[in-house]
């Protein structure tokens, strides 16, 4: 889903190169940095330990797009962040003499953990209001920590933002859920509500804390991961194609990462082209669909770890009542 602005933004893309990356000073190998994949990684990159790495940037821009609407103060940014570590650093690219905006961006290592993102922002004044966002590269960067090679991991995106008063207005019918799992894009998207259940957000950003804050946290993350999984099962079998002959085809991306991962446990003993096969003949036929649903449901709890977390919720309870006595 595209979140919509009440004023004009680019039609045109934005699109972010890396030119090169040092780690400092030096450096880093050209096998470390995937275009194709955009991403960077800088675990064993020759230097045990490091200080800092510099990302060399130059983005293109619509220009023409630019030149034709009525926006004032055009700025180009770069914006590096990583959610565990609440990290933020932005740095303003300048024009160069091709048209295109170039500069470079700082990551600290002492300030980021597992793995950054890379985004490209382009505001501008609008209608006298500066500062107003109205384009960005869709694809992001990732720089990782942790890995020695440039793969771009398939993760769910986490954002959150307030379901009520938020920038998502297709969002507003659900203001009283604390989640939302969307998997109509080319990554799945968990949105948290920030303002469904007071304090929530301060738990699951949490470290530590109290074993009951502990429990909560691992309990919520359980509850998400299990929506999410059964969310992307279905989005995944109803966006089947087939060949000639009628039998399905194994979709790409993660669709097939979940496809693989689930249908052991959806229907035990097949191999995974007979069991897309049959759960393709049961959606479209409609018989069996829904006694179907309690291998889903059994698979996604198997991935969230239901049964785990639950468990060692349960102990912690137990030993919580036990020391109050």
């Amino acid at each position: 889903m595209k979140t919509v602005f009440p004023y004009p933004t680019l039609l045109g893309d934005v699109v972010c190169d890396v030119v090169s990356v040092s780690v400092d000073g030096k450096p880093l190998p050209y096998t470390k940095v995937s275009p194709a994949e955009r991403v960077i990684a800088l675990h064993d990159s020759g230097r045990a330990k490091w200080d800092e790495a510099v990302l060399d940037l130059r983005v293109y821009l619509p220009d023409d797009e630019l030149r034709t609407h009525p926006w004032q103060d055009v700025t180009c940014l770069a914006v590096l962040t990583e959610k565990a570590t609440n990290s933020r650093t932005t740095a303003k690219l300048r024009l160069a003499s091709d048209g295109s905006r170039t500069g470079s961006i700082s990551l600290s290592r002492a300030c980021h953990l597992r793995r950054a993102t890379l985004s490209v922002l382009v505001v501008a004044t609008v209608d006298g209001v500066p500062g107003r966002l109205v384009g960005a590269d869709e694809r992001n960067w990732y720089v990782d920590l942790q890995e020695t090679t440039p793969v771009r991991q398939r993760e769910i995106e986490i954002v959150e933002t307030d379901f009520r008063d938020g920038p998502h207005d297709w969002l507003r019918p659900f203001k009283e859920s604390p989640w939302i799992v969307e998997t109509s894009g080319d990554m799945p998207i968990v949105y948290l509500n920030t303002t469904a259940v007071e304090g929530l957000m301060e738990v699951l950003a949490g470290r530590g804390g109290t074993p009951a804050e502990r429990t909560l946290r691992e309990m919520t993350a359980s509850h998400v991961a299990h929506d999410a999984w059964t969310a992307m099962f279905h989005t995944a079998v109803n966006d089947l194609d087939v060949d000639e002959d009628g039998t399905p085809i194994m979709p790409p991306g993660w669709r097939e990462t979940v496809l693989r991962t689930m249908l052991p446990d959806v229907l035990p003993g097949r191999q995974p082209t007979d069991a897309l096969f049959e759960i393709n003949e049961r959606r479209t036929k409609g018989f069996g669909w829904s006694e179907l649903q309690t291998g889903v449901q059994y698979a996604a709890g198997r991935r969230a770890q239901i049964t785990k977390k639950l468990t060692t919720a349960v102990r912690t309870i137990d030993r919580l009542e036990r020391s109050a006595d």
